[in-house]
């Protein structure tokens, strides 16, 4: 189910929150997946916008084709697209757990730290890396001698 962000509130301590660009999708991304969703609680999957993804490259799937995808997902309860920063999904959604991968470990931004401490948000990180959505798409363009 793809939720807009007024529809958020009442998850709140409901849900797993999982988030990323998830351009292009990967294995490592269904394992996360998998992996996020075993937490016991449904799992939601916070999509990056067009807008955040053109800050690392030009988007490869759209941000309705990526929502649209991962909501088909089995592991994947809510799927949402966030035009705005994860720090005003967190506060907005309050979900039970904010799941990471563990390359996130000590690179967490401040902020999000500080909105987990807050609002009793525990972060989750996982051991699930099999894969990079950059390493990808740098190695296609470099096989189409592309920069």
């Amino acid at each position: 189910m793809i939720l807009a962000f007024d529809d958020l509130p009442p998850l709140a301590g409901k849900v797993a929150m999982v988030d990323g660009a998830f351009d292009p999708l990967h294995r490592g991304h269904i394992e996360y997946f998998r992996a996020a969703s075993e937490l016991g609680v449904p799992l939601f999957c916070n999509v990056a916008s067009d807008r955040y993804v053109r800050t690392k490259h030009r988007p490869f799937l759209g941000e309705e084709q990526r929502a649209a995808i991962i909501d088909a997902i089995r592991y994947v309860s809510y799927t949402h697209i966030y035009q705005i920063d994860t720090e005003t999904v967190l506060k907005q959604l309050r979900p039970r757990y904010y799941v990471k991968g563990s390359d996130w470990r000590g690179r967490l931004p401040a902020d999000q730290i500080a909105i987990c401490r807050e609002h009793g948000i525990e972060v989750v990180y996982l051991e699930t890396i099999l894969d990079s959505s950059s390493r990808i798409l740098k190695d296609y363009c470099a096989q189409q001698g592309q920069p």
